[in-house]
């Protein structure tokens, strides 16, 4: 896959989560940054917020790609971010920008997500999702869900 510094990883799931689910996305978001990767997400609270922390918390980078016209509901550990005012249609940005998705949990916003990158043919692992979709991946860790991305994408070349 080239350079790990040119590698998007997507971290995608809710925007209100347990202190569970924070603590494993802030894991996953730790473990991508230890790789090298840019963290790519939505921007906002929840999943995201917390894998921009882990991220930020390891040196990583992350951005943000917003669903508002402003930056002003940004999370604040997002490296960059990019205001787009497309509402819910961002998640096509998020997944065509990404090279692989994790999913962490997640309802309708992630599926979409996920489901969008699946289609193009990206790997898509999932922690703690209580749904499916063909070709989905499942890891029971932050640490096997980065693992099974990286196997992913070094096999994609």
């Amino acid at each position: 896959m080239g350079s790990s510094a040119m590698v998007y990883v997507a971290v995608i799931g809710g925007s209100q989560v347990t202190p569970e689910i924070a603590a494993l996305a802030r894991e996953v978001g730790r473990e991508v940054a230890r790789k090298g990767a840019v963290l790519l997400c939505g921007g906002l609270g929840g999943v995201m917020a917390a894998a921009a922390q882990g991220a930020s918390e390891a040196g990583g980078v992350s951005l943000g790609i917003l669903p508002e016209a402003d930056r002003s509901r940004a999370n604040h550990y997002l490296t960059y971010s990019i205001a787009t005012n497309l509402g819910h249609a961002r998640n096509v940005l998020i997944a065509h920008s990404a090279n692989a998705v994790i999913a962490v949990d997640g309802d309708y916003g992630t599926i979409s997500e996920a489901a969008i990158a699946l289609k193009l043919g990206k790997p898509v692992v999932a922690l703690r999702a209580d749904w499916d979709l063909r070709d989905l991946k499942r890891a029971a860790t932050a640490q096997e869900a980065v693992a099974l991305v990286w196997a992913a994408l070094e096999e994609a070349g």
